[in-house]
């Protein structure tokens, strides 16, 4: 894979990519009304897609950090983007362009103060694995393999440009007024700092592995105090393929399900006793072991879960709350999707869409037993959320709905239940955690 020897820090130097970036797409606009004069539309339009999806992921991916984190947090939401989109985006999880080697020595020293040579016994300065925020080398040290990820430059101070710059793409995706967006994207910026500070990460990492040691079949690394930093984290190197290697040709229905059991009562578990969750629940941060044992990394991302958002949360997910209208309706107004000034047509609509999302989507928790390779069910998912993509009703009314918190807890539910589609796990015990 081409490498890259340098990353554009400056808000100019960054600007002027993505502005590059969007002239590429109005040239593929261009084309597009041309083509669909001679060409069926949906044939003109999958192209348009492609084309886009290819530019402004070329685009994101030299400039890294935020701009390329918001892509690959995008190609989590399968039933909103194209599939064009998202699959070019799904790279951002664990394949992009790595930093040269030169570059990898300068900035690592600039971070440490010393060389790598100075610190391991070997390092191999070409990357083994790269992705949004940082990129990770293989090193050795007293006979231990080490994984060693080092945060690309300019990163962490790059965040609050890089936002302002994608915000207004990002309100027009989702149907977001100006009024009171703000606090939708300050909950992004500020996660973002923290994936940026990798000592907090560590502590995270360590706290989870320990929490969690208890549940079966799942490892964590080690980390090591003392050859990391603000922007370097050393840990055990943990040999395993990516989630989506393995379902490539995964055909163990065993294996398959004792994989989900283990992925869902982790999640499970952090949400329900530890009110903490891994919040970027995508295959990048998965490995599976030649022994078939889920392996957990990355906790750059963690969303605290407060209470007065899980209680009334976890309310929805009851067969009894939905079917209440009066209960069902308060609870809306609790997790800040219905309002008190919404006119009578809003109140209506948004109260009439939530019930039938929430009545497909928290399924799961209506039984004991759920089967995530069921296509059907996932099926629904994608054709509900694509029918309120197009909703021009929806496009009129203004789409800031729901708690701060609703960002990244969906994101998890919505990683999460992919994941387990992509397992092809069934007979999955709901509530096992509370037995473990």
């Amino acid at each position: 894979m081409k490498t890259i020897d340098s990353i554009p820090t400056s808000k100019m130097q960054r600007a002027s990519k993505l502005v590059s970036t969007g002239a590429k797409v109005g040239v593929n606009y261009l084309k597009y009304y041309g083509d669909k004069m001679i060409n069926p539309e949906t044939e003109a339009k999958d192209r348009l897609n492609k084309n886009n999806a290819e530019d402004i992921y070329d685009g994101l991916k030299q400039l890294k950090g935020s701009a390329l984190k918001v892509a690959q947090m995008l190609s989590m939401e399968k039933s909103i983007l194209p599939q064009a989109y998202v699959d070019k985006f799904s790279l951002s999880q664990f394949s992009v362009p790595p930093l040269s080697p030169p570059l990898v020595l300068k900035t690592f020293k600039t971070y440490f103060g010393k060389s790598p040579n100075d610190i391991y016994d070997t390092f191999n300065a070409t990357s083994v694995n790269a992705a949004s925020i940082g990129q990770v080398h293989v090193a050795e040290k007293d006979g231990k393999k080490l994984a060693v990820k080092i945060q690309y430059p300019g990163v962490a101070k790059s965040i609050a440009s890089d936002l302002a710059m994608v915000k207004p793409i990002a309100m027009s995706m989702f149907n977001i007024k100006g009024k009171d967006s703000d606090k939708y994207f300050k909950e992004v910026e500020n996660k973002l700092i923290e994936e940026t500070d990798y000592l907090l990460e560590m502590k995270q990492s360590k706290e989870i592995a320990l929490a969690c040691s208890h549940i079966s079949n799942l490892l964590f690394p080690n980390y090591y105090e003392a050859l990391s930093c603000e922007r370097i984290i050393t840990m055990d190197y943990m040999e395993g393929e990516h989630i989506s290697e393995f379902t490539a040709y995964n055909n163990d229905v065993e294996k398959s399900n004792k994989l989900g059991q283990s992925l869902w009562d982790f999640y499970m578990y952090q949400i329900h006793v530890l009110k903490k969750v891994h919040a970027d629940p995508h295959p990048g941060n998965f490995l599976i072991s030649k022994n078939a044992e889920l392996i957990a990394l990355d906790f750059g991302c963690m969303k605290a879960i407060p209470n007065d958002f899980y209680v009334p949360y976890f309310e929805l997910a009851k067969p009894e709350s939905i079917n209440d209208k009066a209960y069902f309706t308060s609870k809306l107004f609790e997790l800040e999707i219905l309002k008190v000034d919404d006119n009578k047509e809003e109140l209506e609509f948004f109260t009439t869409m939530f019930h039938e999302m929430l009545s497909l989507f928290t399924q799961p928790f209506h039984k004991e037993h759920f089967d995530f390779s069921d296509k059907n069910f996932f099926g629904k998912i994608a054709e509900l959320g694509e029918r309120y993509s197009k909703s021009t009703d929806l496009k009129k009314m203004n789409g800031n709905r729901g708690s701060k918190h609703f960002i990244y807890i969906n994101r998890t539910f919505f990683g999460l239940y992919n994941l387990m589609f992509d397992l092809k796990a069934n007979n999955i015990k709901i509530n096992n955690y509370k037995h473990l």
